[in-house]
């Protein structure tokens, strides 16, 4: 059996780099570009609006036993408590603070991720600002010092980077762990989005959820080194419930869900592209050379509408099912067409959506592009979707489509 790859990352664990690579102008430039300023332009993203929401008293987060602050977070930024991932590898700016028993949990919704490590002293947020792509937050578990949110730079250290499309984005290096938790860089890593084949997909997360004779690389510990097939076997495989090493009465679900963590895989990069694309054009509008029919700008347009119709996504050689209500609620979501259809239905069956394009076109980092971008996303998305069913959602529920 050929040796498999993983991904680890800083403190989120997502998805990856483009399969092409534009230009990389803005390393260095985040705050001196103009039509960027990452770092002293204003920002919309749902945690900035809830932290001024907390310093005008209009909300009062509750501070709950065990979780702290997380439950009141999730309930005001509308994250689902089903969406719950967990990572165990010794990752993040808490990383003393996750292990095997204690791994990080993740939490997400279209806009934002909450990461949370029971007994750590920070809940970690990530919001994607429709037009400045990721914000890092973090907010300090005092129960005496309620609505302490700082906006961190600690992670651009890997947030921003060739994995990231060189934007503040979803990054995470996932990686084999040892059988404590410790990072295994040294054994190989891997990128995942949607077009990640599952057998490379997971390595430092738990998986709860069945996949039939699929394998991946989920719930698995290395240790030997030397010999790391050994390390994935039939009791990491088709697991419907966490390892009794995990504490999951620190938790407010006992899952992470394989659906959820599909569905996360393809977000990441979605996110990271459509940040990238809004960059490139309004750099390119300040520079005077605003040009989508050729070069750098015409390339990321190309790839965020490939990427946004499921381009060389993966094929599951068996259906895949979670065991959290994850499915149903995502699903659930989401604008309807006329036939009561949405592009959030989940597939699960040979491919993750039933519908042939990503619910991401409705994000409002969309809708922020610059009229020139989104027109180009759109005129290579009708060249590209052709099937009959998605068109007609599309026709229905995204303004602008035709």
């Amino acid at each position: 059996m050929k040796r498999l790859w993983a991904v680890a990352g800083c403190w989120l664990v997502a998805t990856a780099i483009a399969v092409t690579q534009s230009r990389s102008v803005f390393p260095g430039t985040l705050d001196q570009h103009p039509a960027i300023d990452y770092r002293g332009g204003p920002v919309s993203d749902v945690v900035s609006a809830l932290q001024r929401d907390v310093a005008r008293g209009a909300v009062t987060l509750r501070h709950e036993g065990r979780y702290g602050f997380l439950l009141a977070v999730l309930e005001q930024l509308s994250v689902p408590v089903d969406s719950q991932l967990l990572l165990f590898s010794k990752t993040g700016i808490q990383s003393a603070f996750t292990s095997p028993e204690h791994p990080r949990a993740l939490y997400f919704n279209d806009r934002v991720v909450v990461g949370y490590i029971p007994g750590a002293p920070l809940i970690e947020l990530a919001s994607h600002d429709p037009r400045q792509g990721v914000i890092f937050q973090t907010l300090k578990q005092d129960a005496w010092l309620p609505g302490q949110f700082s906006r961190s730079d600690r992670c651009l250290g890997c947030h921003i980077s060739a994995n990231s499309m060189e934007v503040p984005g979803i990054l995470v290096r996932s990686m084999f762990a040892a059988v404590d938790g410790r990072a295994m860089p040294q054994l190989g890593s891997f990128l995942i989005d949607h077009r990640t084949p599952l057998e490379q997909r997971w390595g430092g997360w738990y998986v709860t959820g069945t996949h039939g004779k699929a394998r991946h690389m989920g719930n698995s510990t290395v240790i030997d080194p030397a010999n790391t097939d050994t390390a994935i076997s039939e009791a990491t495989l088709n697991r419907t419930a966490l390892p009794d090493r995990v504490d999951v009465s620190a938790y407010p679900r006992a899952t992470s869900d394989i659906a959820a963590l599909m569905v996360f895989d393809h977000q990441g990069q979605a996110i990271n592209l459509l940040t990238r694309l809004g960059w490139e054009t309004r750099a390119a509008i300040a520079e005077g050379r605003l040009d989508f029919s050729r070069g750098d700008l015409r390339e990321v347009a190309r790839e965020t509408a490939e990427y946004l119709a499921f381009g060389g996504e993966a094929v599951l050689a068996e259906p895949v099912r979670g065991v959290s209500e994850f499915t149903r609620s995502f699903s659930g979501g989401g604008p309807r067409d006329r036939k009561g259809r949405s592009l959030r239905e989940l597939d699960l069956q040979t491919r993750l959506f039933k519908y042939r394009c990503s619910y991401m076109i409705y994000s409002p980092a969309f809708d922020a592009l610059p009229q020139e971008a989104r027109a180009a996303v759109l005129a290579r998305l009708r060249e590209t979707i052709t099937d009959r069913d998605t068109i007609e959602i599309l026709d229905d529920t995204k303004a602008g489509w035709r």
